[in-house]
């Protein structure tokens, strides 16, 4: 198991040998630290603890292991891009855009009202909330609320390039975040 810790910088086109096209996400990634490895004796759990740049704690994130990558690493090891190959399948996690408080048309896709006929002011209402029978809002109910900011989890991107010398490595697809926000990478 592969894994390190990046900042999502762009999106750009690479063109390949063949002049395909292809579309990805650029990310300046590691190198990281090892900081600290928890073992199932003593903290009943095997895992990985890793640190990305001098910033605050939230940048120092766990990665679980099976039982067998456990002799891979050691405390105060660096782990940097060259550890992944073009080709390499990945999991990468991160926080997506947050869009504030939205109305229930553009987070939740309804289509609201009708314009004419009679209407006035509803044409981006949620319609009914409730029966009238049992007086009280079903749990789960789409209303209006806060969107985005949410930890996004996408499977199966590829790697197109890796960068060394640089830190940079070329994933193929968009990836969920704003520019700079932290990314998990894992490959398996």
């Amino acid at each position: 198991m592969k894994f390190i810790l990046g900042t999502k910088e762009n999106m750009m086109e690479y063109f390949s040998e063949t002049g395909e096209v292809i579309p990805v996400t650029v990310l300046k990634v590691g190198p990281v630290m090892v900081t600290r490895i928890f073992e199932k004796s003593k903290d009943g759990y095997d895992s990985v603890q890793v640190g990305f740049a001098q910033k605050k704690k939230k940048t120092l994130k766990e990665f679980r292991l099976k039982p067998t990558d456990k002799s891979e690493v050691k405390e105060g090891d660096s782990i940097d891009v060259g550890v992944f190959a073009p080709g390499d399948k990945l999991q990468v996690t991160s926080v997506s855009k947050g869009k504030g408080f939205q109305g229930v048309v553009k987070r939740h896709g309804f289509h609201g009202g009708p314009r004419t006929h009679g209407q006035k002011h509803s044409e981006r209402e949620p319609g009914s909330i409730g029966g009238g029978l049992r007086t009280h809002v079903p749990k789960g109910m789409r209303m209006a609320g806060r969107m985005g900011g949410d930890r996004i989890t996408q499977k199966n991107l590829k790697v197109v390039l890796v960068d060394q010398e640089n830190n940079l490595m070329l994933v193929k697809g968009a990836i969920t975040g704003r520019r700079g926000s932290l990314v998990e990478i894992i490959s398996r």
